[in-house]
């Protein structure tokens, strides 16, 4: 037991390790050109419109999460003594652990997609005055930019999980924190994809329809205010979601090895795998994101999707070593393993649908010429056959999964 306890000391360390390349990477896009004065300035009406959107949210939600905090720590300290109801007894200490999980989750979270908002909106433009040299220094700093938060993002979560762990050795505690990562993202999320939808459709009809003038032209205020809701809607709250579902299934998986029908050492062993499999996969994205590159003149899909395979590669022999390396149920590796492929075949398949290289688009391109029926009707054909290998990956993956480590492998 206590072997695999330490092994949440690696998750953390990992954790940091990530947010300190995350840190670096931060550090970096700020260093590159800003580019004309005009575009700065520009950039700047972008950047204090961002920051005043979140300021404004996260001062709501705050203070939102705070009540259901207090909520939560009165629930989950009254608790009856049987399951019948009756008597109840009062576990103050349960209450205000589940409180304090729920707020760290929230914050976390929260930090999260700061962050991404903070990097996206120095990135922006950089990248806009990086694409005048060359499309590899932009799509390098672009996707350097993007890594800030995916890096950032797994880090905070895995550190917040292990903590907790840690500090209350169930798994029940994360749900807290887990609830909390979820009470935000929706909120995020929803207020931001509110405002960014309100603001496009603002723009476009005080610019297009009424003035005449193009689109995204900065003349227009309220194309400012719609690259504010990219920023918060589609980075800051886009980083929230994902964040909470991360986190979300790392804890279904420590929830099902924590009520596993095996002893108190196996049950502290299967809780915290998950947070073993988190460890090794930022180790992997570590190596994939260093091996992404675009020379001059290339596409940069071809360099996302060998990306992707690559770190899926990496996660496949580190996971490999573990299993072999501890007395774990070796079916876990078959089940992550399909999962990886499922999803690599799921990326794909977007990929081959939406790539204007491919058959699908271009043969909705070429009837479009004969009007918007036959192409509407070409499109949604394509949508409903992409979902096809996606359905049958992810039916075959959960049969698989389930023959190999039964409901843990699913998971």
């Amino acid at each position: 037991m206590d072997n695999f306890m330490n092994w949440i000391y690696l998750a953390i360390a990992a954790g940091v390790i990530s947010l300190s390349v995350a840190l670096y990477l931060y550090f970096w896009v700020v260093k590159q050109d800003p580019g004309t004065e005009r575009a700065q300035e520009v950039a700047s009406w972008i950047k204090e419109g961002s920051k005043a959107y979140l300021v404004k949210l996260y001062r709501a939600l705050g203070l939102l999460a705070l009540l259901i905090g207090v909520i939560i720590a009165i629930v989950f300290s009254i608790q009856p003594e049987t399951a019948g109801g009756g008597a109840v007894t009062l576990h103050f200490k349960e209450g205000l652990t589940m409180s304090l999980a729920f707020v760290a989750g929230a914050i976390s979270s929260a930090i999260s997609g700061y962050l991404g908002m903070r990097v996206a909106v120095e990135a922006n433009v950089r990248t806009a005055t990086a694409a005048n040299f060359s499309l590899s220094r932009a799509f390098k700093l672009s996707f350097n930019a993007g890594a800030v938060l995916g890096l950032a993002m797994v880090g905070m979560a895995v550190i917040g999980m292990s903590v907790i762990l840690l500090w209350t050795g169930t798994a029940e505690a994360v749900l807290g924190f887990s609830f909390g990562a979820s009470m935000l993202a929706l909120l995020a999320k929803a207020g931001g994809g509110i405002y960014t939808k309100t603001a496009d459709i603002a723009a476009d009809l005080v610019g297009k329809v009424e003035v005449g003038i193009p689109e995204d032209d900065p003349r227009n205020p309220a194309v400012v205010a719609d690259n504010v809701g990219d920023n918060v809607g589609d980075v800051a709250g886009m980083g929230a979601d994902i964040f909470d579902s991360y986190v979300a299934s790392a804890v279904a998986v420590m929830l099902l090895g924590a009520s596993m029908g095996l002893g108190q050492i196996e049950h502290i062993k299967y809780t915290v795998v998950p947070l073993i499999l988190c460890m090794l996969g930022i180790f992997a994205s570590l190596i994939g994101v260093s091996l992404v590159r675009v020379k001059e003149g290339q596409k940069p899909g071809p360099a996302l999707n060998r990306g992707t395979v690559v770190t899926c590669i990496i996660f496949a022999i580190f996971l490999f070593i573990f299993v072999r390396l501890t007395d774990i149920n070796p079916g876990i590796f078959w089940a992550a393993l399909t999962g990886l492929v499922t999803g690599v075949i799921i990326g794909f398949t977007s990929d081959y649908f939406t790539n204007d290289m491919r058959k699908p688009v271009k043969e909705t391109a070429r009837v479009s010429t004969s009007g918007s029926a036959i192409t509407i009707i070409t499109g949604f054909s394509y949508g409903l056959i992409s979902i096809v290998p996606s359905v049958i990956g992810v039916a075959a993956a959960t049969l698989i999964s389930y023959y190999a480590a039964e409901y843990f492998g699913m998971s």
